[in-house]
Order: C-alpha cells, then sequence, then structure tokens
C-alpha cells in the first residue's frame, strides 16, 4: 500500500481537494446501495474514475474516507442542532431538527455504520464537540445576544446542560439509525425538541 501523503499541506491545491471531494461522494452514493464494510478500495476507486494510488495518494482505507465524508457533511450541518436556550419561537425552532434527522435519514447507510457499536470513535467524538459547541454557544447568544460567530476549534467552559444536550441528541439519532428510522424525520424532531428544551428550563429552575 503507498503511503498516504501529508494531507494538512496539500488542502491548499484545489486539485486536491476536487480529488477528496470526489471520493466522499462516491462513497457516500455507495453506501446507498450496500453496507461500508463490503465496499473496498476497488470499488471507491472504479466509481470514481481514479487508481487504487490515488485513492491511496488521500486515505489509507474506506474507513478514513467514511470519517472524513461524515465530518465534511457534519460541519456542514451542525448549524442545524437549534439553540436551546431559545425558549419563544418554536414555529421555527422544530425546522432545525428537521434539517438535522431529515439529513440523517437520506445518508442513513453511512451514518448508521460510523455511529454504529462498531463505528468511528473519532466520528462519535467530532460529533459530540462540534454539538456541545454550539448548544453552548447557542444558549449564550439567546442569553446575551452576543453573535459572534461560533468557533468550533475554542475550548469551551465545562457546561452541562450544552454536553447533555449533545449527548442527548447523539443518543436518540444513533438509536433511531439503528433501528432502521422507524420515525419520520418529522416525527423525531416533534419527539426531540421539548426533551432537548426541558433541558435548559430544568437548568433555569436549578439557578433560581
Amino acid at each position: 500500500m503507498a503511503l498516504t501523503r501529508d494531507r494538512k499541506s496539500d488542502l491548499s491545491d484545489p486539485r486536491v481537494r476536487r480529488t477528496q471531494a470526489a471520493l466522499q461522494r462516491t462513497l457516500i452514493d455507495l453506501v446507498q446501495d450496500g453496507d461500508l464494510s463490503r465496499i473496498s478500495v476497488a470499488d471507491v476507486a472504479e466509481r470514481a474514475g481514479v487508481s487504487r494510488s490515488t485513492f491511496y495518494d488521500h486515505y489509507r482505507d474506506v474507513h478514513e474516507l467514511a470519517e472524513a465524508a461524515c465530518t465534511t457533511m457534519i460541519d456542514d450541518l451542525i448549524e442545524a442542532i437549534p439553540d436551546p436556550g431559545v425558549r419563544d419561537v418554536p414555529d421555527t425552532a422544530p425546522d432545525t431538527l428537521l434539517t438535522f434527522f431529515t439529513h440523517l435519514d437520506e445518508h442513513a447507510g453511512l451514518y448508521r455504520s460510523v455511529l454504529g457499536p462498531q463505528g468511528s470513535a473519532r466520528v462519535i467524538n467530532h460529533v459530540r464537540r462540534h454539538a456541545t459547541v454550539a448548544a453552548y454557544v447557542g444558549a449564550r447568544r439567546a442569553a446575551t445576544g452576543d453573535d459572534t460567530p461560533t468557533d468550533y476549534t475554542a475550548q469551551t467552559p465545562h457546561d452541562v446542560p450544552a454536553a447533555f444536550t449533545a449527548g442527548a441528541l447523539i443518543g436518540v439519532a444513533t438509536d433511531w439509525l439503528q433501528h432502521g428510522c422507524p420515525r419520520s424525520p418529522a416525527e423525531m424532531a416533534a419527539l426531540t425538541r421539548p426533551l432537548l428544551m426541558a433541558v435548559y428550563r430544568g437548568d433555569d429552575h436549578a439557578e433560581a
């Protein structure tokens, strides 16, 4: 197997970004038709129209490609997680959760593989950290009106409601995926929203 190149040094090269994006899209398409564990490097390379050596220039194996595909989509999606501190917009807030669950449903095979029992700790930790930061920043925005852009690389203080919200959302989503998405994304959004909001109502009562 060829050695994986230092991808961080290549990220400024648009050809590298295009190739990685093409490989990620290809894997996402393949997962819709079959289990991730049965997809080989050869399958991805052939469908993407690149050589195996080109694949290995960017990723060590299909599992690393799956992690990259998931974290890329999660980075784009994470703003859909609702601001838990916002209580006065019930008509609009569920739409963000609906977007979240709809996205998971559309790519259920991929997320089921990486978030399940045999999944990727890297992806799970990535989702948990970003969701915690989003919940923390959202609550602060609701309380202070501060609209500073969210920095997901920043170290946030230990915040129990934010961490609980992130963990609960991941737990609910993972359970739903593992059971084959028996409820619609709309039902999941409607059921999850009041549970997340209760965390912050309880936190207010504790501080009173």
